[in-house]
């Protein structure tokens, strides 16, 4: 494990810190951490620092500054981009958060809960639940991602439409600075004027600014009465217009509202076992919507005002077919269908997987031109893409000739040439390379390329101003000087 290059690493004053259990240096402990999420970024270290306490981090981080040791933080190790794995050269120690895994506390009465940076997002949705309350954020590796990788990356989900990305639902930060320093700001004030916002800056900051211990978090009342449609429109287009019309008619009440192309359908019932269409017509688009029902004094009448409402967008032509879910698990099995398309994707065959943002209003010409120009730009691929209409967050996949065996070498092959004609197109749309899954060591590059100069010059002033030795989980969002 170890690199000749490699600084001393001054193991005994980390044992001192840490204890046995917070010292790991067996190289079959480590190997599972070492490549990330996806598979396609592997690394090296030759120790993985567990802290227990806050104390503890700053304690490591203290030590790495002095003896200039690169830090990789890393909590349930479930980036997209490879944000959480440390480079090739070995000369990074994983920072593990998992051992800092307390909910510190919970309040009901104050919809607030103080979870440390190792709480399993699904542990915070139980304990939540378990008061009557909920955390608004919900993703597909709930089971294993952490609040503070959470936190780190700004995460989003199916959600954000009411309720905002993790920047919106944090609302206090503990964090340990690259200097060893404990920032402790983890009071919920609305209001403070004390010049720069620390919380902000070291939120999505992909753990290069200081490592996340804590967080203070917005919880809301727990829904008791929900209301899940689906329905078939032509184009995107047909379900913007739809999105629109609904937000008139029920403005906050609107939980979720997700646009399916129906070849990511397809491959879902092709592959999932136990899944079927909601809907009899076959459609090119899919809508999947939910209503939170649970302050209106009649549920019965709010549905009846859903289905007036979808009467009138199918007597308008720009709607297909549409069905509301009659029971909880008619509603889960509609989820269930959004939630899978992921691993179905992944059962269809290789493919280049982008998360991008654009204006909520190019999103639909978005999904239609660019799968279009992809296909003709790149014979024997297809493309299509699924996301959260409602915050213009498009996951947009192109996915290799139909036969293609070795899927790693196609996008050795072919990946940067892809990847540059996507972000190109969502650059002309005036989007965002990345929409909530962050920048990592994936899309570096990309960002050196197609961020403005003066993003670039900011990000590497904060960075410099902050971490001037560079020992915060090295080669990750920044990009390079040759990049930019």
């Amino acid at each position: 494990m170890s690199n000749p290059s490699s600084p001393a690493i001054p193991l005994e004053r980390l044992h001192a810190i840490l204890g046995p259990k917070g010292l790991i240096t067996d190289a079959d402990a480590i190997a599972p951490w070492l490549t990330d999420w996806r598979g396609r970024f592997h690394g090296q270290s030759p120790a993985i620092l567990a802290p227990a306490t806050t104390r503890e981090v700053a304690a490591v981080v203290a030590l790495a500054q002095e003896q200039a040791i690169p830090l990789v933080p890393q909590g349930g190790n479930t980036s997209m981009v490879g944000g959480a794995t440390p480079p090739a050269n070995g000369r990074a120690l994983i920072l593990s958060l998992r051992r800092m895994n307390a909910i510190r506390s919970l309040s009901a009465e104050h919809n607030r809960a103080v979870c440390e940076a190792g709480v399993i997002l699904s542990t915070l949705h139980e304990a939540a639940e378990a008061a009557g309350r909920r955390f608004p954020l919900s993703l597909g590796a709930k089971g294993s991602a952490t609040i503070g990788g959470l936190v780190s990356t700004n995460a989003g989900g199916t959600q954000v439409l009411r309720h905002g990305t993790m920047r919106g639902l944090v609302e206090g930060l503990e964090a340990v600075l690259p200097n060893g320093e404990v920032y402790e700001g983890l009071e919920p004030l609305k209001k403070d004027n004390r010049g720069y916002d620390i919380r902000h800056l070291l939120i999505g900051a992909e753990g290069t600014l200081g490592v996340v211990t804590a967080a203070t978090l917005r919880l809301v009342p727990a829904l008791t009465r929900t209301a899940t449609a689906w329905v078939g429109v032509e184009r995107p287009h047909d379900a913007l217009a739809l999105l629109r019309l609904l937000e008139r008619r029920f403005g906050q009440t609107i939980e979720g509202f997700e646009v399916i192309a129906g070849d990511c359908l397809g491959h879902v019932l092709s592959h999932i076992p136990g899944t079927r269409s909601p809907i009899g017509t076959p459609s090119p688009w899919h809508v999947l919507i939910e209503f939170d029902l649970s302050e209106a004094a009649d549920g019965a009448q709010g549905e009846q005002r859903i289905l007036s409402a979808l009467s009138e967008f199918l007597e308008s032509g720009r709607g297909l077919d549409a069905t509301l879910a009659q029971n909880e698990a008619q509603a889960q099995s509609f989820w269930r269908l959004r939630e899978s398309i992921s691993e179905a994707e992944r059962a269809q065959g290789p493919a280049l997987q982008f998360d991008i943002s654009v204006p909520v209003e190019a999103m639909p010409d978005y999904m239609v031109e660019t799968a279009k120009a992809a296909q003709a730009r790149f014979p024997g691929t297809t493309a299509s893409s699924f996301g959260h209409l409602g915050d213009g967050n498009v996951h947009f996949h192109v996915r290799a000739p139909k036969g293609t065996a070795d899927g790693p070498a196609w996008i050795a092959r072919q990946g940067k040439e892809i990847s540059r004609f996507v972000h190109d197109a969502v650059e002309a749309a005036g989007g965002s390379i990345s929409a909530e899954h962050g920048i990592g060591q994936m899309k570096r590059a990309e960002l050196g390329r197609l961020a403005s100069p003066a993003r670039l010059w900011a990000m590497r002033a904060i960075k410099q101003a902050f971490d001037p030795r560079g020992i915060m989980n090295p080669e990750k969002l920044i990009p390079l000087a040759s990049e930019g």
